[in-house]
This record gives structure tokens, C-alpha cells and sequence, in this order.
């Protein structure tokens, strides 16, 4: 769009009243949803609405990721598994609404941690496992069985 059409565009969408303006907007949102295109990702497969991701598989809505399997809405994670609306996050696992954090499984709400597994609401914790915390080494030996049990695996989710 040259300088010109931009112009014209907001002359037109200044006068605007609100019925023409909600259809413009449900116009752009159908367009958005029928679109599952990836733009600026590189090698990523069964991706849809990614962009600018690389080598992830099987992801929705995510951007700027790397290797991560079966993610939604995550931005700037790495390695994570089945994860939703994490950012900034490294190898983690079924986890939810995490920032900055890395190795967590099973996780909700945490921010700025690593190693915890099953925890809810944790800021700048590490090697706990449901909240409450354990030696590196008991850590460890605890998830190793829980992850069996559990069938959860590393680093496909299986």
C-alpha cells in the first residue's frame, strides 16, 4: 500500500460510524481465521497462525519459537511440549501461562523458575515439585519415577 492508498484508507476509516466499522472488524477476523498461513517460519510442519517460528511441529498461534511440539499461543519459547500461552520458556512440558521459566512439567502460573513439576503460582523457585521444595538430587530421583508413571517422556511428550 503506497502513501497515497494509506491516506485514503484512514480518510475512510475516520468516518466510520459503529455498525460499518464492527462489519470491517468481523471482516478482518473471518480473514484472520480462514488464513493458516506461518509467515517467516522455516521448517516447521502442521504449524497454523505461527509466524516467524522455526522447526516446530504441530503448533497454533505461536511466535517467535523454536523446536517446540504441540504449543498454542506461546511467543519466544524453545523446546517446549504441549505447552499453552508461555513465554520466554525453555523445555517445559504441559505447562500453562508460564514467563520465563525452563523444565517445568505439569506446571501453572510460574514465573522465573526452573525445575519444578506439577507446581501452581511459583515466582523464582526451583526444584520444587507441588509446591514445596526439594534438594536437587531428590528433585531428581522424585520426577524421574513420576514421569514414568505419569507417562510423560522427554523430549516428545509421550
Amino acid at each position: 500500500m503506497d502513501r497515497g492508498e494509506e491516506a485514503a484508507a484512514r480518510q475512510q476509516i475516520s468516518q466510520l460510524g459503529k455498525r460499518d466499522f464492527q462489519e470491517q472488524l468481523n471482516r478482518l477476523i473471518r480473514g484472520f481465521a480462514a488464513d493458516p498461513g506461518n509467515p517467516g517460519s522455516y521448517a516447521s510442519n502442521g504449524c497454523v497462525r505461527c509466524a516467524n517460528c522455526m522447526f516446530c511441529t504441530d503448533c497454533e498461534g505461536c511466535y517467535q519459537c523454536t523446536h517446540c511440539v504441540r504449543c498454542e499461543l506461546c511467543n519466544s519459547c524453545s523446546h517446549c511440549v504441549e505447552s499453552k500461552s508461555c513465554h520466554a520458556c525453555a523445555y517445559c512440558v504441559q505447562s500453562e501461562n508460564c514467563t520465563g521459566s525452563a523444565y517445568l512439567v505439569l506446571c501453572q502460573n510460574l514465573s522465573d523458575s526452573t525445575y519444578c513439576f506439577g507446581c501452581v503460582g511459583l515466582s523464582k523457585k526451583d526444584f520444587y515439585i507441588l509446591n514445596v521444595p526439594f534438594s536437587r538430587q531428590e528433585y531428581f530421583l522424585v520426577t524421574k519415577r513420576l514421569k514414568k508413571e505419569l507417562g510423560i517422556g522427554e523430549p516428545s511428550g509421550r
